[in-house]
């Protein structure tokens, strides 16, 4: 019997395939310790199986990239691109034998140009590095995932991420306007334009944003920019029920107001990040509704949604008078995560995206899930969007409660989809999603996915197993 390369000598195919990486990459830039390689596994997901790289690369140029790809196309090996692993969803897991392609030391930004008002950067850029860098030309790039701090560019790209002020600003596909992309066959293609307009040829760059990895690795990216707005001012209201928060979302955006935030967190997510950072946050609320808005003058915006808050049922609305006030309001919502994780060691987060006008049932379904299930399942949201994350905490070590938090996510998914919603709004599908994708677009549009997938990578060889 003839065996393949890998089966029959897997050392000696590791040794060729880190042999030919060597003859394009420096060697500081092949990384074969398995203890070392081990530890680009996986992203940040639970209940998602990870695979054993069989090499980890950190290229620094284009032509490395190239030559990476064109070496994976010779040898018939996977290939996982990587940014900084902050992902929810298994996106960036590894499969056996793999060759992790981790973009983290291309971080350089090429140009910001305040007249086109457009950033050039590479994949491996920080949101946050990019955000201030830009902030000094008095220019802001819109989206800011939570994780904003540690997450790059090219992460955000694969996964058409959002934050805290889509509700005003959009996500990030609105402000990817070009790319570079190196395919899996090593060839270098341009996407889409550095002009405020363009309409030539279908859209490739918009199909590479949120397509986590699986056509083509992108390199360079061409980013909108806005000019930088006002601070904003913060408003927090309490409510009674969530069903009366959400109620105020209802309200507030009915009404024709665009906050550039508006956020909720119900009362076990509230719970929680008092019991992490002592913040003082009140005890006795069943929801947390955070409204903010940076137009030059705020206060007639805040005034006039404090008042739909209190005509939907809220027992407190407290405006903040500054920014230090309004930074002290949202530094509670960016804890809530990690302070949910807190309450049992591990956390799943759900990513489920509803009809604004359906995000009260959701709670609520949510909430008979965690009693069902004798869980705890806390939700903060991007109510202005619709966008909730339901972040089961379970003890990982407790094979019963492990099961029953999985259950859990599955009836979650369900019931997103039973209210006209969607699987994903902004952490993708990865490996955790696949089932609920197929349920969601149907047998026809897998299998035009599949097709577009053929189309780039014949091979099958970019971030197998992932999406579908």
């Amino acid at each position: 019997m003839i065996m393949s390369r890998t089966e029959a000598a897997p050392d000696q195919a590791r040794g060729d395939l880190t042999e030919r990486l060597l003859a394009g990459l420096p060697a500081e830039a092949v990384l074969t310790d398995p203890d070392v390689t081990g530890s680009y596994a996986n992203d940040m997901a639970s209940f998602c199986p990870a695979g054993a790289p069989a090499v980890v690369v950190l290229p620094r140029t284009v032509e490395e990239v190239q030559h990476v790809m064109r070496t994976a196309t010779e040898l018939r090996v996977p290939v996982v691109p990587q940014g900084a692993r902050t992902g929810l969803s298994g996106g960036a897991n590894a499969s056996d034998g793999c060759i992790v392609l981790s973009l983290t030391k291309m971080d350089r930004i090429l140009e910001i140009n305040p007249v086109d008002r457009i950033a050039v950067v590479e994949p491996g850029v920080i949101n946050a590095a990019l955000s201030r860098a830009v902030n000094e030309q008095g220019l802001y790039y819109p989206p800011d995932p939570s994780s904003w701090e540690m997450c790059t560019i090219g992460g955000n790209i694969g996964t058409a991420s959002g934050g805290l002020c889509c509700v005003k600003y959009g996500v990030t596909a609105e402000y990817v306007l070009g790319l570079d992309v190196v395919l899996a066959d090593g060839r270098l293609m341009s996407t889409g334009r550095r002009t405020a307009k363009g309409v030539a040829g279908y859209d490739l760059t918009r199909l590479f944003v949120g397509s986590e990895g699986s056509l083509g690795i992108v390199v360079r990216a061409v980013l909108a920019l806005k000019p930088q707005p006002p601070q904003q001012l913060v408003l927090a209201a309490e409510f009674a029920s969530a069903a009366a928060a959400c109620d105020a979302v209802c309200r507030i955006m009915a009404g024709g107001h665009v906050p550039s935030l508006l956020e909720l967190m119900d009362r076990t997510t509230v719970k929680a990040v008092n019991d992490i950072a002592n913040m003082g946050l009140p005890e006795t609320t069943e929801a947390l509704l955070l409204a903010a808005f940076d137009t030059p003058d705020p206060a007639p915006d805040l005034a006039a949604v404090a008042a739909l808050c209190e005509a939907a049922g809220a027992t407190q609305v407290v405006p903040a008078d500054d920014a230090a006030e309004s930074e002290l309001l949202l530094q509670a919502r960016r804890l809530s995560l990690t302070a949910l994780e807190a309450v049992r060691g591990v956390t799943m987060i759900d990513d489920v995206c509803v009809p604004r006008s359906r995000l009260g049932d959701l709670i609520e379904g949510v909430e008979r899930i965690a009693e069902k299930h004798q869980l705890t399942i806390g939700v903060v949201a991007h109510a202005g969007d619709g966008n909730t994350h339901p972040t089961v905490c379970f003890d990982a070590t407790d094979p019963d409660e492990s099961g029953r938090a999985r259950e859990s996510f599955d009836e979650i998914m369900a019931l997103g989809l039973e209210l006209g919603g969607t699987i994903t709004g902004e952490h993708g599908v990865g490996v955790l999603k696949k089932e609920w994708l197929a349920r969601e677009i149907g047998p026809v549009g897998i299998e035009m996915q599949r097709a577009i997938k053929r189309a780039f990578d014949p091979l099958g060889i970019l971030n197998p197993g992932k999406l579908f």
